[in-house]
């Protein structure tokens, strides 16, 4: 069984979960962050769920950060790296079609994600959920919500061509953006029309795993 830490309200721990789900990989997920606890972000005054901090945590991780799994004695952080490794170990055909060309894709994507997309949900989730509001910055938020809506636009682009964005079916590339696409519906901002966005999000709630580990509200604002 894969060992995962991490906390189901990281989007970086929910790309390992959904993964896991669609490959068919029984997991067991140890709750670790050094920023959120059983009361929310530690900025309310609550204790983290910790564990990153442990000598035997940083000797799998360094960094201390989520997700890091363990398969085997074989241990890995950093989310992308991991939803690949399952990709190819447990999945190939279904996660990119076992095909190298696919795979390239989903990596693009999944690095496009962490560049252009996750650093404004970041900061919009901090700034309007997490952080208590006598620390919020009401300029960043805007600043935040322009910058994810110039992102969403060349998401929405692509998708006007095809259903998916590694081509004509899903695959590991939908993974990491499509949480990151989720939350930012669940903010409920003042946005554009992005039709083709919004459906194909629409797909990917009708997958068992992102419904399991993705589509619950508190997950991504408590």
């Amino acid at each position: 069984m894969l060992r995962i830490w991490g906390r189901p309200t990281s989007t970086c721990t929910m790309r390992v979960l959904w993964t896991c789900a669609e490959a068919g990989v029984p997991f067991d997920l140890t709750l670790a962050s050094a920023t959120m606890g059983a009361a929310g972000h530690v900025s309310r005054g609550g204790a983290a769920f910790g564990v990153v901090d442990t000598p035997a945590y940083r000797a799998m991780n360094p960094n201390g950060t989520i997700p890091t799994i363990d398969d085997g004695g074989f241990v890995l952080w950093e989310s992308n790296a991991i939803v690949g490794y399952v990709a190819q170990t447990y999945a190939p055909a279904h996660l990119f079609g076992a095909d190298a060309r696919r795979f390239a894709l989903g990596m693009q994507w999944m690095g496009w994600e962490n560049e252009h997309l996750e650093p404004p949900l970041h900061t919009l989730v901090m700034e309007l959920v997490r952080l208590d509001p006598d620390r919020r910055d009401a300029s960043a938020a805007e600043n935040a919500r322009q910058r994810a809506i110039d992102a969403l636009q060349v998401l929405d682009g692509v998708l006007t061509r095809q259903p998916y964005l590694a081509g004509d079916r899903f695959s590991m590339a939908d993974i990491p953006t499509g949480i990151g696409v989720h939350r930012w519906l669940l903010l409920d901002l003042e946005r554009p029309p992005m039709p083709a966005l919004e459906a194909w999000h629409e797909r990917l709630t009708t997958r068992r795993g992102f419904r399991e580990h993705v589509l619950p509200a508190d997950r991504h604002l408590g």
